[in-house]
């Protein structure tokens, strides 16, 4: 679904990421993590259209994203970002039924069916309640989790998030990761998810991409790269991985302190 090929990508006169090359098929759920300043997010820019490429070409279903019409490619691909700034005082329900601007032809109200999928949204984020209040009079755990909404109501094949869920507590984390991984298990929706908690991606995320260094560092199964040896070098950290006691799926404990476990 997604090909990045010989990807090279900075900004003014310093680059970032070189030479890339990946793919991510349809219906992946993929954590892509890395230190400060690795290029997470601006690969993430990248892969949205928001940041042209220096060299190399981005592919979603094997046409170039340049070549996608911005309708088509927001039908196509929907963002979480880290953060959201909404100055202007719009409704909680304004902003989620924006989702369906793409769905829409220029001045054009919203339809039955798009008002049915924004309420769908705000259930399955557990939501409802908030949808009269501003936007900018809820706390930021909740102004996240309404742009959650929004771009499960825009109702794309592939979401993206950029640390999505920074400002939310671990219940509200952890339910939302349930949620993503209903979606991508039940209705195949691929998932890129730029990440700073590791433990919270090797539950979840069935890849794992991890950059370093202006390249890739290790990229696969989370069971295979996710060993003490890459942790270590891409995080500088010494690290043990041993299997949760509940879902088996590795877990990590950084040691601060030790000068190396290898």
């Amino acid at each position: 679904m997604i090909k990045a090929e010989s990807l090279t990508i900075g900004y003014d006169n310093h680059i970032v990421l070189k030479d890339l090359n990946f793919q991510v098929a349809a219906g992946e759920f993929v954590g892509l993590l890395g230190p400060n300043g690795s290029g997470k997010s601006t690969l993430l820019n990248a892969l949205t259209g928001l940041l042209p490429p220096r060299e190399g070409q981005i592919y979603y279903d094997g046409i170039p994203l340049n070549k996608w019409r911005p309708g088509p490619r927001a039908r196509q691909v929907a963002i979480v970002p880290q953060e959201n700034w909404v100055s202007f005082p719009f409704s909680c329900w304004e902003i989620v039924l924006m989702g369906r601007y793409p769905h829409l032809r220029r001045f054009q109200r919203e339809r039955r069916e798009d008002v049915e999928v924004a309420e769908a949204a705000m259930v399955a984020t557990q939501t409802r309640e908030l949808a009269p209040h501003l936007i900018n009079r809820v706390s930021g755990g909740e102004r996240q989790l309404i742009v959650l909404a929004r771009a499960l109501t825009q109702a794309t094949p592939i979401l993206f998030l950029d640390e999505a869920t920074s400002n939310l507590d671990i219940r509200h984390k952890l339910r939302i990761f349930e949620l993503l991984t209903r979606l991508n298990q039940q209705e195949g929706l691929t998932i890129l998810a730029v990440m700073h908690d590791v433990n919270l991606a090797t539950q979840y995320c069935r890849r794992l991409i991890f950059l370093k260094d202006g390249g890739i560092f290790r990229d696969g199964d989370t069971f295979t790269v996710c060993t003490p040896e890459v942790l270590e070098a891409v995080y500088d950290t010494p690290a043990l991985v041993q299997p949760h006691p509940v879902s088996a799926r590795p877990f990590v404990h950084f040691c601060p302190g030790v000068e190396s476990l290898l």
